[in-house]
């Protein structure tokens, strides 16, 4: 069965007159069908503009991308603003981390609901409005039929991801991405969230790439985690291999700054040192300045993601010598 989703050596790179940053440094992973991949790091390590990539949503006149980035077998990059148009929405859909902001303040729930399906289904006004209830039934939206009538300002924060995330569903696709969509919701009504998009994917057989840099919130959802850091993966497997034996220095260093059970009294550790300039990345491992670990030969190349540990791998060149210690 081919992948649902296929990236090969993605590069994302934002140009202006006065310089050039570098996202997306070569990112490679697949995704298949009713998977959930969980795309996992610290603020402008890239994990939004890798997202943003799959539907080509970054802004266009100063994006430039290159690779191969392939949603359920449609070809991103080359395809046209129309080709595009339809994939987004029937193909895949996004979850953004802010309703208020994604949601049109002057049109009604049902009203934006309703034009989604219609423009991508072809359907009647009735039958997007029936479908409408449908979707907010799905995502457990109390009284229904009322809350199709109100406005975004109306609704809880709670209700208006809930209805962000009937918007997404709206047209039945087979990706859904979710960027932090529980980032500005208290700590009860983040965990419904959650809960009921664990639900939807599983009962809808969707594929699901979920960003955040809440190791939590990682654990509580995905299959698979891809740590990233200056816009590539330094450690990829599954959730239990990721959190139970981390490889790389940095996802260390994650885990040792969450706080979780049993921690009381106790002091949570740091990463040193600030993330660096993706304008001016350096030659070799772009952690390195930062990496308790690291040592000359660290500086001169970046290291591959090794796979001597099967699916679990890291990007680090100390990695063998530390596990076997």
């Amino acid at each position: 069965m081919s992948a649902l989703v296929r990236v090969r050596d993605l590069t994302v790179k934002f140009v202006s007159r006065d310089r050039t940053v570098h996202a997306v440094n070569g990112v490679d992973f697949d995704l298949n069908q009713g998977e959930v991949l969980c795309i996992l790091g610290e603020s402008g390590s890239g994990k939004s503009v890798t997202l943003r990539a799959l539907m080509r949503l970054n802004p266009p006149a100063r994006t430039v991308m290159t690779g191969t980035l392939q949603v359920g077998g449609y070809d991103i990059i080359a395809a046209s603003e129309r080709e595009i148009e339809t994939i987004r929405g029937r193909s895949v859909a996004m979850v953004f981390q802010e309703p208020m902001t994604a949601l049109d303040p002057v049109f009604t729930i049902g009203e934006q609901i309703t034009e989604t399906v219609i423009r991508h289904e072809g359907v009647s006004k009735a039958v997007a409005h029936k479908r409408a209830l449908e979707l907010l039934d799905l995502v457990q939206i109390p009284s229904a039929e009322r809350r199709l009538a109100a406005y975004p300002h109306e609704l809880s924060g709670g209700l208006r991801q809930r209805a962000m995330i009937a918007i997404a569903l709206s047209c039945r696709p087979k990706l859904l991405l979710a960027d932090e969509p529980t980032t500005a919701l208290d700590a009860t009504v983040q965990i419904q969230i959650l809960l009921l998009l664990r639900r939807l994917q599983q009962e809808l057989g969707m594929g699901v790439i979920f960003v955040t840099h809440d190791l939590g919130v990682a654990g509580e959802i995905a299959d698979r985690i891809s740590v990233m850091y200056a816009g590539r993966f330094v450690e990829e497997g599954s959730v239990r291999d990721v959190m139970r034996t981390a490889r790389h220095p940095y996802t260390q260093g994650l885990l040792g700054a969450t706080v979780h059970e049993g921690m009381r009294g106790k002091r949570l550790t740091t990463i040193t040192g600030s993330p660096p300039n993706l304008a001016s990345l350096p030659a070799g491992c772009a952690f390195a300045p930062r990496c308790p670990s690291a040592d000359a030969a660290c500086l001169e190349a970046v290291p591959n993601l090794d796979g001597a540990f099967g699916s679990h791998r890291a990007r680090c060149i100390h990695q063998h010598a530390e596990v076997l210690a």
